[in-house]
């Protein structure tokens, strides 16, 4: 997938009308956000953006804000609301910054809050608009992550509905179909196995960061994209996945599938196999979530099978990945090990995209996070969201520490 650019002012969004949803998008300038600006553009009767927020850039949110017609912007770091009141001076669009005016954006009057902001800093929000009742299309991995247990029991308590923007998880929501979870064999996510499917273990231990963020198929960010390459993303991908369908653990595998065409498939009871395919393009889970219950169209196509020839599946080597083998194993633990394992991983991939340690120094500063957090008794299961916060935090230090 092609990065996708916000409309330009000229194409801006309406004001809401008659049968038009409202949306708040978190993480307007990302990836997602820029694909959700292309969905929204693509059928502007359809839907009206009444706020928008991101993490730093707070230029870029300000073209976003007012291409996308929106109300209020809020930029999650406060370095960026110079830049951000800059941009939309004179537009009437209200201007915020800090983690509270975040958690305004999230609650403001909407039909569906787009959880898309990379990193902790979105599990808050994303809380607050869950709590509230709100229906959430959720892309950020750290909400499920970071609090699972803790988001499912607010979702089902407030009844908020939750609909997976990941192009895995959304394939499986629709692959499940409101079936009954006890159903399942098995539910297996796939991955495009990422630039090093072919390497050997000793190759990708030293992998350059230019050949680990040459991704095969998708066109994300470098965090993403890292994750990608050392299969730690599917790792979490399994934990959320864990969390949303109410599957155990045991239950749920990884597959790798170079074509990148089928995200999931489910194994039923009674012997059949579902799954959900669609090109590599996350315009097709987007506009599924934007429009749930209904269909508008993405500007994606759909797969030409015939064309394709031949779809691939192989099991994931977790000889050759430890990442993921490490996420598996935080998910089989569980309490507060995903989420140290998320914090950890944070920090450890920054490092790597800094030049400060290999990439396959990654998974080994990440186990050792873990080994000194467990040996200090700092994971425990998060009874609130502060706890969980808090253990992240810990984690994050302790993985800082070990760089040092």
């Amino acid at each position: 997938m092609k990065p996708v650019p916000v409309p330009s002012f000229d194409e801006r969004t309406p004001a809401p009308g008659a049968g038009q949803k409202r949306l708040a998008i978190l993480g307007a300038t990302g990836s997602i956000g820029r694909s959700c600006a292309q969905v929204i553009a693509g059928s502007p009767d359809r839907f009206a953006v009444a706020s928008v927020a991101s993490g730093r850039d707070g230029a870029a949110l300000a073209r976003a804000a007012l291409a996308l017609g929106a109300d209020f912007a809020a930029v999650a770091d406060p370095a960026g609301y110079a830049d951000l009141k800059s941009g939309l001076s004179g537009s009437g669009v209200e201007a915020a910054a800090g983690a509270d005016a975040v958690v305004e954006a999230a609650l403001r009057p909407a039909d569906l809050v787009v959880s898309a902001i990379v990193g902790a800093v979105g599990l808050a929000p994303t809380f607050a608009a869950i709590s509230a009742g709100r229906a959430v299309a959720l892309a950020n991995k750290e909400t499920l992550v970071c609090a699972g247990s803790l988001v499912m029991a607010a979702a089902q308590q407030a009844g908020a509905r939750l609909l997976p923007m990941d192009s895995e998880h959304n394939a499986i929501f629709q692959a499940l179909g409101g079936r009954d979870p006890a159903s399942i064999v098995r539910m297996t996510i796939t991955a495009s196995g990422g630039p090093f499917r072919q390497w050997s273990a000793e190759r990708i231990a030293s992998a350059t960061r230019a050949e680990a963020l040459a991704h095969p198929k998708w066109a994300m960010g470098p965090k993403v994209t890292i994750d990608s390459a050392s299969l730690m993303n599917k790792g979490l991908e399994l934990i959320e996945a864990h969390h949303l369908f109410a599957v155990p653990a045991e239950r749920l595998a990884v597959v790798v599938h170079p074509q990148s065409i089928v995200h999931g498939f489910i194994a039923f009871v009674d012997g059949s196999l579902i799954a959900g395919l669609a090109s590599p393009d996350m315009r097709t889970p987007i506009a599924h979530c934007l429009a749930y219950p209904e269909r508008v169209h993405s500007g994606a196509v759909a797969p030409d099978l015939a064309s394709l020839a031949s779809l691939t599946f192989e099991n994931a080597d977790l000889v050759k990945f430890p990442a993921l083998a490490l996420a598996i194993s935080a998910l089989a633990e569980g309490g507060g090990a995903p989420t140290a394992l998320n914090a950890a991983n944070e920090v450890a991939v920054a490092a790597f995209l800094d030049g400060r340690i290999a990439f396959g120094a990654i998974v080994g500063l990440v186990a050792r996070t873990l080994e000194a957090m467990r040996a200090a008794a700092e994971i425990s299961i998060p009874a609130t969201v502060a706890q969980a916060l808090a253990i992240h935090h810990i984690a994050r230090d302790r993985t800082t520490g070990l760089l040092a």
